[in-house]
């Protein structure tokens, strides 16, 4: 996912939805970010400089992400709140991969579009 600001990719991801950040060195010897949850990840490519191979028109801002979870969107919804982070729609049913599911929206510092649901 390519990103203005690594460092604030980082701490979002990790401080508001608690994604595990990962640091590495890749092949050419560079060092490089993901973000970890569960056996999945997310590698960040800098805007300014993404390292390849990368998307056909590496933009920050234009993803579209669903994470499927077992917490309730109620929940997630005070705990946005707190965090001081505005839900833009939701809940709402929509389908997922697995079948029906129910959904709430925030966007991340570069406003990349989150979906948080829950399975029906």
């Amino acid at each position: 996912m390519t990103v203005t600001d690594v460092a604030a990719s980082v701490a979002f991801y990790r401080d508001i939805l608690g994604l595990q950040p990962l640091e590495f060195q890749a092949a050419d010897g560079s060092r490089r970010w993901a973000l970890a949850f569960g056996a999945q990840k997310i590698n960040l490519h800098p805007a300014q400089a993404p390292f390849a191979p990368h998307a056909a028109e590496p933009r920050a801002g234009a993803a579209d992400l669903c994470f499927l979870s077992p917490i309730p969107l109620d929940e997630w919804s005070a705990y946005f709140e707190a965090c001081g982070q505005r839900v833009l729609d939701g809940p709402v049913q929509r389908s997922g991969a697995l079948g029906p599911i129910v959904s709430l929206y925030i966007r991340d510092p570069d406003g990349n579009l989150l979906e948080i649901a829950n399975q029906i």
